[in-house]
């Protein structure tokens, strides 16, 4: 998951105790790798326990139903089931916001810089569908033919991060693009081919709900309990629907508020006048607890520094490492489980597992270099600045990690236990190899004499302003 860079403008209070003690742990979860070795640790540990003498424990764990009861209205269903149409519909829904980020402020806010991002996203998704589907054309596995198009932004932009900040920014920005690029197609096709039979009556509610937060929106509600209460609401109606669950969370994201309520200036000028009267209330008290006009000054300050936010911009930073480190480990662990004794070599030559490995260790860096060079031709977009066809090829091969994407497809797509290991073992074991080759070639790419930069002195990235109606 990607958020907007922020840099800290002065040197942080001295740390108390307990932030001493827990400062290893918050350096590291700022470091841009940490989420995709979190999520690698994750996927051992549920690969080790799903092999071991725990393995029955492990699979009896996620078949555990929990259950939700208000008056005669009965929510039931097993552990996982709550991790895969719960916790991801969060995941789903920080999707949205990034995408909504992306589309007004970032690299996909005009066609001129969309272009090339969106041209390699749909390349990345044709060419491995188009893979999947050869292989297992009138097979039992033909409706897996969506698990190859996935890229797992994390795992990606984790390995990119390995090489430092010798890679050039503007690789990683077309990388993150694309990976958001990706995720709209990613939703659309889950949405329109991996829905069951539908319950018109409970969509179009949930459709109306979405509409009022619309509405909500342009009223200038900018509280999240609304926005949370009622996209509760439209989750619980798109579950019972038919219509995945996750749906909802990318549709209620495109809700939430993209605009502030003051700007620049008035932010400016308000925050000086406070911070005089602030100074003016005088130390006329022991402490500041005891001070009625500074703690009305910080009160007021507090209230000038979220109206000079967006919603989306704050729920996007809070939720970030409750995704990166809750959500998409936990989903790991529930669904990376794979028994591989006496299951690899049959594996490998399932025309399931054979579709996901080629469709994504060859269809992706194939199907995204080959449209987005076709976009450049064509005059329709450029490469990135300081990017050659090399780097952007290597780039390619970083588009086949699958993984979190892939395993949630392949969920949807299959029933059948032997048709899912299968396509778990195409899916680790094309990951692993696009990922070591993404890296390898990147690394021979990028010069090894540029400088790296400390993360905490990197320039803070330079973001245009939202639209007014958002």
């Amino acid at each position: 998951m990607t958020s907007p860079a922020t840099t800290s403008i002065l040197p942080p209070p001295p740390p108390s105790p307990i932030e001493r003690l827990l400062s290893p742990f918050g350096r590291f979860m700022r470091t841009e790798s940490a989420g995709g070795l979190v999520l690698i640790a994750s996927t051992l540990a549920a690969l080790v326990a799903a092999n071991s003498g725990w393995a029955a424990g492990y699979h009896a764990l996620w078949e555990t139903v929990l259950s939700f009861r208000v008056g005669a209205y009965t929510l039931e269903y097993p552990l996982h089931e709550w991790i895969n149409d719960g916790l991801m519909a969060v995941f789903f829904f920080m999707v949205g916001l990034e995408i909504k980020r992306e589309v007004l402020v970032g690299e996909l806010a005009s066609a001129r810089r969309a272009a090339l991002p969106i041209a390699g996203a749909l390349g990345g998704m044709v060419v491995p569908a188009l893979i999947f589907t050869a292989l297992n054309l009138g097979g039992a596995g033909i409706r897996g033919w969506g698990i190859p198009m996935a890229t797992d932004i994390a795992f990606a932009l984790g390995v990119l991060a390995l090489i430092g900040n010798r890679a050039p920014a503007p690789l990683k920005v077309f990388l993150a693009a694309l990976a958001i690029a990706d995720d709209i197609g990613a939703v659309l096709v889950i949405a329109v081919f991996y829905t069951a039979a539908i319950n018109l009556e409970l969509l179009l509610l949930g459709l109306g709900l979405i509409v009022a937060l619309g509405v909500f929106n342009r009223l200038g509600a900018r509280r999240p309990y609304i926005y949370i209460v009622l996209g509760l609401a439209v989750w619980l109606c798109f579950l019972r629907s038919g219509v995945h669950a996750t749906v909802a969370g990318v549709l209620v994201a495109m809700t939430i508020p993209a605009r502030t309520r003051i700007d620049t200036g008035e932010f400016s000028e308000r925050g000086r006048a406070i911070l005089d009267a602030f100074d003016a209330a005088g130390p006329d008290a022991e402490n500041i607890l005891t001070n009625r006009g500074q703690q009305a000054a910080i009160i007021e300050l507090e209230d000038t520094a979220e109206a000079a936010q967006a919603p989306l911009q704050w729920i996007e930073r809070g939720l970030q490492p409750w995704v990166s480190f809750v959500v998409i480990p936990l989903f790991a662990f529930a669904n990376a489980g794979v028994e591989l004794r006496g299951e690899l070599a049959r594996a490998f030559t399932s025309p399931v597992t054979l579709g996901v490995l080629l469709g994504l260790l060859l269809g992706k860096p194939v199907g995204i270099t080959l449209f987005a060079w076709a976009a450049t031709k064509l005059r329709v977009a450029a490469l990135p600045g300081g990017c050659g066809w090399r780097a952007l090829h290597g780039v390619s091969w970083l588009g086949g990690i699958g993984f979190t994407m892939s395993l949630f497809v392949t969920g949807l797509a299959f029933r059948d236990e032997t048709l899912v290991t299968e396509a778990k073992v195409g899916i680790f074991t094309a990951s692993v190899c696009a990922a070591l080759v993404g890296w390898l070639l990147l690394r021979r790419e990028v010069p090894s004499d540029v400088p790296e930069v400390p993360d905490d002195e990197a320039a803070p990235v330079a973001r245009e302003p939202a639209p007014a109606a958002a």
